[in-house]
C-alpha cells in the first residue's frame, strides 16, 4: 500500500469512529486488514464486533443495562486503538515519513532503556563532559518521540525523569517535545497522562510546565472526538484546572496561537513591502544627508534629525511603527530573518528544534574557542525574550562562521546594541507580560519553526494551518467558557480582523447576555465585515433598543440600510446621527445619497452643498452636486463642477458625465471630446467604457437625447478613434 492509500484508508476508519458510526468502522478496518495483509489482527477485529452485537441485541430486547454506556465508550477505544496499530504496522514496513524511519533506525542499534539514559544524564550532569549530555538527552528524545504505545513501566520511568530535579530543567523539556511530537503522530493515552504529569510540576519547572500545557491543548484539539473517551483525561483535566494559574495559562496559550496566525503576513509584509521601500529609500537619505560629508568633521553624538522627516514623508516611517507595535505585543517578526538559517548540523538533529537555548551545549562550546566577547554574546541572547530558541541557536551559528576580524566588529555591536534592547524589553516584561507569557510566547515560535521550516516538515501535520480555536473543545468549556475569557479571546479575533472566529463567541455570548449593547454592536461589526449585511442589521438594532445614543452604532445602522437598497430607513438613521452632530460631511453626503437614490434630486443638492461649504480642502461633494445637477437639468450648474472635477484628479466616470453633460447641452464635439479621454483612461477599451455608456442611456433620454442618437454617437467615436490609430 501506498502511504496515501493507508492515510485514506485510516483517515475513513477515524472519521467513522468520530461520527459515533461503529459498524462502518468495522467495515473500514476489515478492508483495511485485507488491503494490508495483516490478518493477525483479525481475531481482534471479530472480538469487538461481537461484542458491539451482543450489546445492541441487549438493547433491542429492551434490557436495561447500566454499563451499556461505559461498554460503548470502551468499543470506541479500542477501535480508535486497533486502528492505531494496524497503520502503525504497515507504516513501519513501509513508510518514508520521518517518523516511521527513525522508528525502523532504533533497530539498527544497540536499545538503551529509559533507566539507563536517566542514569547517564544525572552522571553527565554533573561532571564537565556535556557532549555525553546532549547525546544522552539527543537519545531520550528519539526514545520517547518513535516509541510505541507507553507500557506502564515506561511511564514510570518517564514521569521519574520528569520529577527528577536533579536534572538540569532541559531534561523535562525534551522530554515534554519528544511526548508532543509523538502524540500528534499517533495517540497515545499514556503520554497525554504524562503530559498531565508535567503540567503539574512545581512552579520552579514553569519551562516544562507552559510546554506540557501547550501539548495538551494540542492533543485535545487534534483528537477532540476521541480524547474525551478517556475518563482518566477529563479526570486529570479538572484536577489540573484546580491549580493556581490555570485559567490564565490556558487563556495566554490561545491568544498566543491566534497571534501565530499574523506570521505569514508580517513576513509577506517584511519582503513585498518594508525591505523594498527601504532599499527605494536609501538614495534619497543619501543625497539627503550627503553621506560624503561625514567624513569631514566630528559628528558627535546627535542623529541627523532629517533622517526622521524623510522617514515621516514616506509610508516606510508608519509600516515600521505598525512594525513595532506588532513586535511589542509578541508577534512572531523574526521569522522571516531566520528562514534561511536553519542548516546548520545542529538541526539535523530534530530534537533540537525544540531545546532551549543553552550557552553550554557542546555544539556551542565547540564551533570555536569562545573569547570574552563571544561568551557576552551568548549571555546577551539568553536573556532576548523576543527570540525563540531556535533562532538565538541560528544567530550563534551564523555569527561564528564569519571570519574572525568581521566577527569581532559584529560582536562587539550587537553587544552594545542588543544589551540595551533587552534592558528596555526586561523593563517592559515586567509591566506587560509574565514568565509564562514569554515562554509561551517562544515554544510557540520553535514550534512554527520546526513545522514550516525542518527539511522534512511535509511529513509532519502542520499544526498552525489548522484553526486551533480551543474555546469551541466541550472537554474545556468548563474551564474557559465564562465570559471574561471569551470576551479577551474573542476581542483578540476581532483585533486582528478574525471575523469569523470572533463572532462564534459573540453569538454565544449575546445568548448569555441579552441586555448588553456592545456584545450585540461587536456582533454586527463582525457580520457586517464578513458580507452579512442582514444579519449586521438585526444585530444592531437590537444594540439600538439598548442604547440609542450611540453615534458609532446609527453610522452602521443607516450604512447597512443602504446596502440592503432600502434608502428611506437608511435616511431615517442618518437624519438621526445629524441631530446628535450636525454638520458632519460624510453624514451629510450619505443624506444626500439617500436623497438621490430617492430620487429627490433637489433635496439632495441642498445636502450636498451644503457639505461642499462645510468643505473647503477634499471637495467630496463636487462629484455627486455635478451628477445631480444633471439629473435635474441644470446643465450649465454641471458643466461648471465637472470643469473644476477635470481641472482636479478626474477618473474615466468623471470624463463620461461631462460628455453627457455637453451632449445635453447640444455640444456634440465637446462630448466626443470627453468620450475619447474616458475610453483612453480606461486602457483603450471600447467594449468596457461602451458597458458604463449604456447604464447611463435613460438618462440621456430624459435629458432629451432621441434614443435613435445613441447608436450614432457610438459609431462616431469608433470611427474617432480608428482615424487617431
Amino acid at each position: 500500500m501506498t502511504q496515501q492509500e493507508i492515510n485514506k484508508a485510516y483517515h475513513r476508519i477515524t472519521g467513522s469512529l468520530d461520527n459515533r458510526e461503529l459498524r462502518d468502522a468495522f467495515g473500514e478496518i476489515q478492508s483495511l486488514i485485507a488491503l494490508s495483509r495483516e490478518y493477525a489482527f483479525q481475531d481482534k477485529l471479530d472480538e469487538l464486533q461481537e461484542t458491539y452485537r451482543y450489546m445492541l441485541r441487549y438493547r433491542i430486547e429492551g434490557a436495561r443495562d447500566p454499563m451499556q454506556e461505559k461498554i460503548y465508550g470502551d468499543l470506541l477505544v479500542a477501535a480508535y486503538e486497533l486502528a492505531d496499530r494496524i497503520k502503525q504496522k504497515v507504516c513501519d514496513a513501509e513508510s518514508s515519513l520521518a517518523y516511521y524511519n527513525n522508528r525502523r533506525s532504533r533497530h539498527l542499534f544497540p536499545q538503551v532503556s529509559l533507566p539507563e539514559l536517566h542514569a547517564r544524564l544525572l552522571m553527565h550532569s554533573d561532571t564537565d563532559n556535556q557532549k555525553q549530555y546532549d547525546l544522552s538527552l539527543a537519545s531520550l528524545f528519539h526514545l520517547i518521540w518513535t516509541s510505541d504505545p507507553c507500557t506502564a513501566e515506561e511511564s514510570a520511568a518517564i514521569k521519574e525523569i520528569l520529577c527528577d530535579r536533579a536534572l538540569p530543567f532541559t531534561a523535562g523539556c525534551q522530554v515534554v517535545s519528544a511526548l508532543i511530537l509523538g502524540l500528534l503522530s499517533s495517540f497515545d493515552r499514556e503520554k497525554l497522562l504524562l503530559l498531565f504529569d508535567a503540567a503539574s510540576l512545581p512552579e520552579e519547572a514553569e519551562e516544562v510546565r507552559v510546554r506540557a500545557m501547550i501539548g495538551i491543548l494540542l492533543t485535545l484539539y487534534v483528537y477532540h472526538k476521541r480524547a474525551p473517551l478517556y475518563r482518566q483525561v477529563e479526570t486529570r483535566l479538572a484536577i489540573l484546572s484546580e491549580s493556581p494559574g490555570f485559567t490564565a495559562m490556558v487563556q495566554t496559550i490561545i491568544l498566543r496561537f491566534i497571534l501565530s496566525r499574523e506570521t505569514e503576513k508580517i513576513t509577506r509584509k517584511l519582503q513585498d513591502e518594508i525591505i523594498p521601500e527601504m532599499i527605494r529609500l536609501n538614495p534619497k537619505i543619501t543625497r539627503k544627508i550627503n553621506l560624503g560629508d561625514l567624513a569631514l568633521e566630528n559628528p558627535g553624538e546627535e542623529m541627523n534629525p532629517e533622517w526622521q522627516d524623510i522617514l515621516s514623508d514616506s509610508s516606510l516611517g508608519k509600516k515600521i511603527e505598525e512594525f513595532s507595535e506588532l513586535q511589542q505585543e509578541g508577534a512572531d517578526v523574526m521569522h522571516s530573518t531566520f528562514i534561511h538559517l536553519k542548516s546548520f548540523p545542529f538541526f539535523r538533529d530534530i530534537g533540537n528544534w525544540f531545546l532551549p537555548f543553552i550557552p553550554g551545549h557542546s555544539l556551542i562550546g565547540g564551533a570555536a574557542q569562545l573569547n570574552s566577547g563571544e561568551r557576552e554574546i551568548l549571555e546577551t541572547m539568553l536573556a532576548a525574550t523576543f527570540m525563540c530558541n531556535s533562532d538565538k541557536y541560528s544567530l550563534f551559528f551564523s555569527m561564528m562562521q564569519l571570519p574572525k576580524e568581521t566577527r569581532e566588529v559584529m560582536i562587539s555591536q550587537f553587544n552594545g546594541q542588543a544589551s540595551e534592547a533587552i534592558r528596555q524589553n526586561k523593563e517592559e516584561l515586567a509591566v506587560k507580560k509574565g514568565k509564562v507569557e514569554v515562554i509561551t510566547g517562544q515554544y510557540i515560535q520553535d514550534l512554527y519553526r520546526f513545522f514550516k521550516l525542518h527539511p522534512n516538515h511535509p511529513d509532519f501535520q502542520d499544526i498552525f494551518t489548522l484553526p486551533l480555536d480551543f474555546h469551541n473543545l466541550p472537554i474545556l468549556s468548563p474551564y474557559i467558557a465564562h465570559e471574561e475569557s471569551l470576551a479577551t479571546i474573542a476581542e483578540y479575533y476581532l483585533r486582528k480582523n478574525y471575523f469569523t472566529d470572533a463572532l462564534t463567541i459573540y453569538d454565544a455570548l449575546t445568548r448569555k447576555s441579552s441586555d448588553n449593547d456592545i456584545l450585540f454592536q461587536k456582533t454586527g461589526y463582525c457580520k457586517q465585515m464578513t458580507g452579512d449585511a442582514e444579519g449586521a442589521l438585526e444585530a444592531y438594532l437590537r444594540a439600538d433598543l439598548l442604547n440609542t445614543g450611540s453615534k458609532w452604532l446609527i453610522r452602521r445602522i443607516a450604512a447597512c440600510y443602504r446596502t440592503l437598497k432600502q434608502p428611506a430607513k437608511a435616511l431615517e438613521y442618518y437624519r438621526r446621527y445629524e441631530e446628535l452632530s450636525p454638520g458632519n460631511l460624510p453624514v451629510l453626503i450619505n443624506i444626500g445619497h439617500c436623497y438621490m437614490e430617492l430620487k429627490e434630486y433637489g433635496e439632495a443638492l441642498k445636502y450636498y452643498f451644503k457639505a461642499d461649504y462645510l468643505d473647503g480642502k477634499s471637495h467630496k461633494a463636487w462629484r455627486p452636486i455635478a451628477w445631480c445637477s444633471f439629473l435635474t437639468g441644470k446643465y450649465d450648474q454641471a458643466r461648471n463642477y465637472y470643469h473644476k472635477i477635470i481641472n482636479d484628479q478626474p477618473i474615466m466616470q468623471d470624463l463620461l458625465n461631462a460628455g453627457h453633460t455637453e451632449w445635453a447641452l447640444q455640444n456634440i464635439k465637446a462630448a466626443v471630446t470627453y468620450y475619447k479621454l474616458a475610453i483612453k483612461m480606461e486602457n483603450e477599451d471600447f467594449q468596457q467604457f461602451k458597458k458604463h455608456f449604456t447604464l447611463d442611456i435613460p438618462d440621456l433620454v430624459i435629458a432629451g437625447i432621441e434614443p435613435t442618437e445613441v447608436p450614432l454617437m457610438l459609431d462616431q467615436l469608433r470611427y474617432a478613434l480608428d482615424s487617431e490609430q
